[in-house]
């Protein structure tokens, strides 16, 4: 059961994560918008893009969930702090859904992260919590 549930939690952020990519790398609008209000467009939005198209990929991996699941709590904690500083919550009338999204991303990611921990290289046997 518990592996089961931690493969629905890798998928839904894998497709999360992925079907966003369709955005940022064909430069729509909403996405351009956002990252030439924080600064980073064009190269940030390609990059960020870049990142979660690996952050997915590792996610769907066995032995590489770890790192999909560290990637995207980093990419991810980005996009939060992004909109609590230069965003807001609202984004172009979205009502809040791209940073709702955010975090749901975010949470899953870190349960998935907390299930793999012992998959980490070198300290993952360690972490006894």
């Amino acid at each position: 059961m518990k592996t089961k549930l931690l493969f629905i939690l890798r998928l839904a952020v894998a497709i999360i994560l992925i079907q966003t990519l369709r955005f940022k790398f064909t430069a729509h609008p909403d996405s351009v918008y956002i990252f030439s209000q924080v600064g980073l467009e064009p190269y940030g939005r390609i990059t960020i893009g870049i990142l979660e198209l690996i952050a997915g990929i590792l996610l769907l991996i066995p032995k590489t969930v770890w790192a999909g699941a560290t990637l995207t709590l980093g990419v991810i904690f980005g996009a939060i702090v992004m909109h609590l500083t230069q965003l807001g919550i609202q984004v172009n009338n979205d009502g809040g859904v791209l940073f709702s999204t955010a975090v749901v991303t975010f949470i899953l990611s870190a349960i998935i992260l907390y299930f793999y921990k012992k998959d980490i290289p070198v300290i993952g046997k360690k972490l006894n919590f």
